[in-house]
């Protein structure tokens, strides 16, 4: 397979260094970057999605950030069908494409082509899911798509709902078809120590409370027309700092739901790429700058 049909896929949990590590290979091998994180597509979610600034691009081109409206919802179809577009017109510029994050689903549906449902909302049926609980979202799916249900985010209603809308719409679980997405991909994972991801995310979130940037960002997306219910749909920082501004939780509380629940989405995200042993797990740039090197020649 020649050069111009490789991917590059830098994945791992949040904070665990992806963005730091794509930019110096991005670098080196005259890559640009697709990003692969179901938040950072949406516009105006900068400090909460820690999405990467012209700054620290460093002249390295970025794609999908800030293509999507944050009051409409984005399907991984369209996320699928934009990627694509993406990575073919990186290639035709002879450049080496990069696909970074963390978002497991995302990853997944470029890296294997999976041919997702085209299933438009159905308003009537969500406002029925809306009522239920999300533990009770949950079990419906385990019992209708348990495979779907193994790898979903649990603590993200939108998400359930979104599952349970395709299966009940479709009356089927979301189809494993596969088409050849034309290209040889290299999935590099970054692996640290839970005690070390610990610490990434306490330092991260101290930055983001520092002058309370955080705060004073989920306040301009409020006063931009978005609802408490919207942005808690976010999840994490956004669904705590929301929880905040309305008083339902206090300052200390919002800082500790943050950085407990931003474990525990770690630890989801390793349980997802984890499964797949494609993967190759490194702990040093020298180690992905490697491996690189031999899938390129």
């Amino acid at each position: 397979m020649s050069t111009s049909s490789k991917l590059i896929v830098i994945l791992g949990p949040t904070a665990s260094g992806k963005t730091g590590l794509s930019i110096k290979l991005a670098k080196k091998y005259n890559g640009e970057v697709v990003s692969a994180d179901s938040r950072q597509v949406y516009k105006e979610l900068d400090i909460g999605s820690a999405k990467i600034t012209k700054k620290e691009m460093r002249g390295v081109p970025h794609h999908l950030l800030d293509v999507a409206n944050p009051k409409r919802k984005f399907s991984v179809s369209q996320y699928q069908r934009l990627a694509l577009r993406a990575i073919n017109e990186i290639r035709k510029k002879g450049k080496l494409p990069m696909l970074v994050g963390g978002t497991g689903f995302y990853i997944q549906s470029v890296v294997d082509g999976i041919v997702l449902p085209e299933v438009k909302p159905d308003w009537k049926l969500r406002k029925e899911l809306e009522a239920k609980t999300k533990e009770e979202l949950f079990n419906q799916l385990e019992k209708l798509d348990p495979d779907r249900a193994e790898k979903i985010d649990n603590n993200n209603p939108r998400r359930l709902i979104r599952a349970l809308e395709i299966v009940l719409s479709t009356k089927k679980p979301v189809p494993k078809l596969k088409k050849s997405p034309g290209f040889d991909s290299l999935q590099i994972g970054l692996k640290v120590s839970d005690k070390n991801l610990k610490q990434n995310i306490k330092k991260r979130l101290e930055e983001r409370l520092k002058n309370d940037v955080l705060i004073k960002e989920v306040k301009k997306l409020r006063a931009s027309g978005l609802s408490f219910r919207r942005l808690e749909e976010f999840g994490l920082e956004y669904r705590f700092v929301a929880q905040y501004l309305q008083n339902k939780i206090s300052r200390e509380e919002m800082i500790e739901r943050i950085q407990k629940e931003s474990e525990h989405f770690a630890k989801r995200q390793m349980t997802w790429f984890k499964r797949d042993k494609r993967i190759k797990w490194i702990s040093s740039q020298k180690e992905a700058e490697k491996l690189v090197k031999n899938f390129i020649k």
